[in-house]
């Protein structure tokens, strides 16, 4: 009988797992140059944890189950509200600001189409408690540095805060079912629904105009400075532009300019309370986003104080696309690497001990025991990017001797295991 593996899945080989640690490792050099520390949490949770967030409707979209103990549980489908309840659970008391990533698998049943998959990766991070002017400017500057460390091109950054747009709702009295689906109608850039929503709400062309206003802006922060007369009576709004621009200002001491103000980006009304922003690779197509974030309320699941939060989330599997579409190289891997080579049978034993030898002195270290030709060991190493073999033969054995070969200049010398592993270690 053949298995395949389950629809929406994927194996990864041994290349495949070389670019994905390479790139892993990227991103997570940096948020760790930026003091965030790592956190792990269940892949699998409460299913009320998600219901509670998303309503019953998402368990059509995730995998949820029953377990033995006749528990309601769910794979999780994100990562964020794993963290909130983290967070609740043993962090509550914690000084602030708590900066820490994450990075980890999750799972939705959707139908499996070009950059979705029912398994996916997700690397994020949090900033909980602290001055969302700074934490917001910190994570996107962040968020730009890792994408130029792994060597993606061609991003695109666009920045938004859900304030200004929810600033003049609020101050027209809409009310929050027509506010959610007025930012949904702008999020999907379906104006005609828009406008229909908003005649439904007897919104005026005064105010019509002000809302087209508000979402046209799509530049700099000029344009953002530009809009202030308009909203100048709108006291939310008005103070959400000035915490935006704020945000920017800090976010260019940072050294990072190249963005666009877009305040038509409008990521989930009910959850984020401030700025709002997200990534793009054009070179993706329909699927070019690849990150997206910004400020909300971490804790709003749950009977705790509030605490403002500001994160993202990168979508790994989508930054591997990217990575792939633009023919990025992975670097050599220049690590001293060795196969031992018993070169018959009657020295395996031997060969296990100068193996042992190697690996003691932190020297990744392979070895043949299963008795191939030295032709066809030596294709071997070259194919897996060894770049030294240790032979052992009779004189070696007699001689407490190795004989070692580098693979990339093909010299070789017979020396013993003491000068062998010092030259490999420097």
């Amino acid at each position: 009988m053949e298995f395949n593996k389950p629809r929406g899945t994927r194996d990864f080989l041994f290349e495949d797992m070389e670019e994905r640690k390479h790139v892993e490792n990227t991103i997570r050099k940096v948020v760790e140059n930026y003091g965030f520390r790592e956190i792990k949490t269940p892949i699998f949770e409460d299913l009320e944890l998600f219901t509670t967030k998303s309503g019953d409707g998402i368990k059509e979209e995730i995998y949820h189950f029953q377990d033995k103990g006749g528990r309601d549980l769910a794979l999780r489908p994100e990562l964020t509200a794993s963290v909130s309840r983290l967070y609740n659970n043993n962090l509550q008391k914690a000084a602030k600001p708590l900066k820490m990533y994450y990075f980890g698998s999750c799972f939705r049943y959707e139908r499996p189409q070009a950059g979705r998959f029912r398994q996916f990766w997700q690397f994020g991070i949090e900033v909980i408690g602290g001055t969302p002017v700074y934490n917001e400017a910190e994570i996107i500057a962040m968020a730009n540095e890792a994408l130029k460390q792994v060597g993606i091109r061609n991003y695109e950054v666009a920045i938004g805060h859900l304030g200004i747009i929810k600033g003049v709702l609020n101050h027209l009295g809409v009310s929050s079912e027509n506010t959610t689906r007025i930012i949904a109608s702008i999020d999907k850039e379906d104006y005609e629904l828009l406008d229909s929503i908003l005649d439904e709400c007897k919104i005026n062309e005064e105010y019509k105009d002000i809302i087209t206003a508000i979402i046209n802006v799509n530049g700099s922060r000029d344009d953002l400075e530009a809009l202030k007369p308009v909203i100048e009576d709108i006291p939310d709004s008005y103070d959400s532009a000035c915490q935006l621009i704020e945000t920017l200002k800090v976010l260019e001491t940072f050294g990072f300019e190249d963005y666009t103000v877009k305040l038509s980006i409008a990521r989930g009304l009910d959850y984020y309370t401030g700025i709002v922003f997200e990534i793009y690779v054009p070179d993706l197509g329909a699927e070019k986003q690849i990150t997206g974030g910004g400020t909300y309320n971490l804790t709003a699941l749950f009977d705790s104080e509030e605490v403002e939060s500001t994160g993202f989330a990168f979508g790994f599997d989508r930054i591997m696309e990217a990575y792939h579409r633009q023919n990025i190289e992975t670097p050599t891997d220049n690590e001293k690497k060795v196969l031992v080579i018993p070169v018959k049978k009657d020295f395996k034993l031997d060969a296990i001990k100068v193996a042992q030898e190697l690996r003691a002195n932190n020297i990744i270290t392979d070895i043949d025991l299963k008795g191939k030709k030295l032709k066809k060991n030596l294709s071997y190493a070259n194919n897996n990017n060894i770049n030294n073999v240790i032979m052992i033969g009779q004189s070696e054995v007699d001689n407490n001797t190795v004989t070692l070969k580098d693979m990339v200049s093909g010299e070789q010398e017979t020396v013993s295991l003491s000068e062998a592993i010092e030259k490999l270690s420097n």
